[in-house]
């Protein structure tokens, strides 16, 4: 049947001689734009996909909260996003299940759901014949990570619910690891609140959402 060019709403462009394959959704978007009657408005990012080809093999992950964010429910939203090849594999933005104490806490529960994605995405590349050792993910919470790190009991950590104490356990045997990155270099943080420009065009970039070659201006953009 040749390679795959659409799957689940996925258009999919191989470039061999560059060694990159790009993901995008120019097609649904399109017609999302038509349904309502949207097609002249300004921005949308139909003309972007996620490029894969990067030398960077390995698979990182950015873990991030914006702290009692929703105004309703003080509940904080979680983002987590993991790359591998140069571009976005898997991400997620959700709220919280419960409300969060501290900054420190929502950063803790970003954590641990991102660490059960972790382990998801370990087994799916042991599964695949993928080589992949220990997982670097990066927050920007120091309080959190110190958390992470030492199993300390205090009267801001011991409140928490004990199912987000198995990250402790992951780090320690070593499955995962976290890194402190700045907020400025947070990837995540397009996952959990609004950002200006010069932010967002850091995370799109990251998460390798490029203009790709099929689109009406022509080719990936570097």
């Amino acid at each position: 049947m040749g390679e795959a060019k659409f799957f689940l709403g996925m258009e999919i462009e191989r470039n061999r001689e560059k060694g990159t394959l790009v993901l995008s959704q120019r097609r649904f978007t399109e017609e999302l734009l038509n349904k309502y009657s949207m097609i002249e408005s300004k921005g949308n990012t139909r003309e972007m996909g996620i490029v894969y080809g990067s030398k960077k093999m390995d698979m990182v992950g950015y873990c991030d909260a914006d702290y009692a964010g929703d105004m309703d429910t003080r509940r904080s939203t979680t983002g987590y996003v993991f790359s591998m090849h140069g571009g976005a594999i898997s991400w997620s933005s959700r709220l919280q299940p419960t409300v969060a104490m501290s900054s420190c806490e929502a950063e803790y529960m970003s954590a641990a759901s991102a660490v059960k994605e972790a382990l998801w995405l370990r087994k799916l590349a042991a599964d695949l014949n993928l080589e992949l050792k220990t997982l670097n993910m990066y927050c920007d919470n120091q309080g959190s990570i110190k958390l992470l790190r030492h199993p300390i009991a205090s009267a801001r950590s011991k409140h928490i619910d004990v199912m987000h104490h198995f990250v402790r356990e992951r780090v320690a045997r070593g499955e995962v690891q976290f890194e402190y990155c700045s907020t400025e270099r947070m990837v995540a943080d397009i996952f959990t609140k609004a950002l200006p420009v010069t932010k967002l065009e850091f995370c799109r970039q990251e998460l390798g959402l490029m203009i790709f070659k099929g689109c009406p201006r022509g080719s990936v953009e570097e």
